[in-house]
């Protein structure tokens, strides 16, 4: 494994450990505010959060800015695409989530959403990309040790169930559409796009469909702050850097280990308690990155780099 790999799965790891809190901020966040609307504040911090990291990072040497830097037309077509693509599909994950988790449990919003580790290398079938088989047997792995981790009861599929399954499918859409663009355009400028796409969209939705108040914006102010600041504005920034350089089917097992976090997270903050069957889960889950991460004998003979 050369440098680059790891530290992008570093980064991953440390993008599913901020996104499995999150999972505690948004329950409590839902609480007091409807899906739109929570969405429509936290991605909207998240990408003013941006702008000034945008500055320091990409102004050249002379110290000017390139935030007002005209990108060439070709440049600003790519951005602009992979931008508005990356946000409907977020969007669409995000509410999906948020929606579906009113009709289900926590544990079965958990599993589903993290079929993404499945349905990541499935849709990467079809788009003719090379899957190994250590990467297939991460995925049945982190499968059966998402279910030891997050389902306690009869498992079966509901109205809540089926829209978070449909959510699963635009967040395995959504890393593919990441691997895609991440080597493409500025990792900080398509972050920024994609998270005023998905606060644009879900404002416009949160007039339509809810009602929010100060009030509830106040209760639910830590929640908001921890997922905007966090959640969205540093964690999916760094998850699109890390898929720099990292293989799409690794890094949708990486990710699911947000479940893991999101069960200790549970844990620390809201008092709930990991059973022997959840810690067998965990265990598991963090056997099967090891083992996707391991050479392919194939490639290794042929003197390639092992494919995830």
């Amino acid at each position: 494994m050369t440098k680059k790999q790891m530290e992008a799965n570093f980064l991953l790891i440390l993008t599913a450990l901020i996104w499995g809190f999150a999972f505690v901020a948004q329950r409590v966040g839902s609480e007091f505010m409807g899906a739109f609307a929570f969405n429509s504040i936290r991605f909207a911090l998240g990408a003013l959060s941006l702008l000034p990291v945008i500055y320091l990072i990409e102004r050249p040497r002379n110290g000017k800015s390139t935030i007002l830097t005209k990108p060439t037309k070709e440049e600003h077509k790519v951005l602009m695409t992979a931008g508005l693509a990356c946000g409907f599909v977020l969007f669409s994950a995000a509410s999906l989530q948020q929606f579906g988790i009113f009709f289900t449990t926590a544990g079965k919003t958990g599993f589903i959403t993290a079929l993404y580790i499945v349905l990541v290398p499935v849709f990467g079938v079809f788009l003719k990309q090379k899957v190994g088989l250590n990467a297939w047997l991460g995925v049945v792995l982190a499968t059966v040790g998402l279910y030891l981790l997050c389902i306690t009861e009869a498992f079966t599929i509901g109205f809540g169930d089926f829209i978070i399954l449909i959510g699963a499918g635009f967040w395995a859409s959504h890393i593919l559409l990441i691997n895609h663009f991440a080597g493409k355009v500025s990792s900080l400028r398509l972050a920024f796009i994609q998270f005023s796409v998905v606060s644009v969209l879900s404002f416009i939705l949160s007039l339509i469909f809810e009602t929010t108040t100060l009030e509830s914006i106040k209760l639910a102010m830590i929640p908001i702050l921890y997922s905007g600041f966090l959640s969205i504005a540093t964690a999916f920034t760094l998850q699109i850097i890390g898929q720099k350089n990292a293989p799409p089917t690794l890094a949708s097992i990486i990710l699911s280990m947000e479940a893991v976090f999101g069960a200790i997270g549970g844990w620390l903050i809201l008092g709930e308690v990991l059973s022997l069957r959840e810690l067998i889960g965990c265990v598991i889950m963090f056997v099967a990155i090891i083992i996707s991460q391991l050479p392919n004998k194939k490639a290794s003979a042929a003197g390639k780099l092992p494919t995830n």
